[in-house]
């Protein structure tokens, strides 16, 4: 996978994680950036800051792109997917609230846990995808994309509508209900059956 320019991500964008934080989903997808010096991959630890006293996992579908995309249709969006992947928005949530913004929330060093791609073609069914996360083999989040708000193609359609997507980049599509605190000493698992699992430990600063 190609270093992204960018990781383009979709806040609310299932109904019962935006309701869990007392939130309502928006009219329209919410996003924010998170920086691609925050990613790790399989195996590479996620390492919990200092500044913060309560940083969550969410495990998240993300859709990497293969071709350019400006002004792309949601109809012709999976013609410029590479493939898909686990991701991990790991966040600081008593940062995220007392910032008002979420760019220092989302963004310090190994905030980006993301696994290796599965090639679009080789995804069985793109209807069906679903997410679970699991702390120390505990289930804490199940998610279907038919859940979402808005949906991946209306995604891709709606982001680059904004900005130009590169090959590399990625989308993370929002995350299910049921986040929580890690703990140093956590292992965090997110699968997305049938595509891939990405796990990581959870250390102290």
């Amino acid at each position: 996978m190609n270093r992204p320019t960018k990781i383009v991500c979709v806040g609310r964008n299932y109904l019962e994680h935006a309701r869990e934080l007392g939130n309502q989903v928006p009219e329209r997808p919410l996003l924010f950036l998170k920086p691609p010096s925050s990613i790790v991959r399989e195996g590479e630890a996620i390492v919990l800051p200092a500044a913060s006293d309560r940083v969550e996992h969410e495990g998240e579908i993300a859709v990497v792109i293969g071709r350019t995309a400006r002004g792309v249709k949601a109809a012709d969006a999976w013609d410029h997917v590479a493939g898909i992947a686990p991701l991990n928005d790991v966040t600081a949530r008593d940062l995220q609230k007392t910032d008002g913004q979420w760019t220092r929330a989302k963004g310090f060093d190994t905030f980006c846990p993301i696994g290796a791609t599965l090639p679009l073609a080789q995804v069985a069914d793109r209807g069906a995808l679903e997410v679970i996360c699991r702390v120390n083999g505990q289930v804490r989040q199940h998610g279907r994309v038919s859940e979402m708000a808005f949906d991946i193609p209306m995604l891709i359609e709606y982001i680059s509508g904004v900005m130009t997507l590169e090959p590399g980049d990625v989308i993370a599509t929002g995350t299910p209900a049921g986040v929580g605190p890690l703990q140093p000493g956590d292992v965090v698992e997110v699968e997305i059956p049938g595509v891939g699992t990405l796990t990581n430990p959870v250390q102290a600063p």
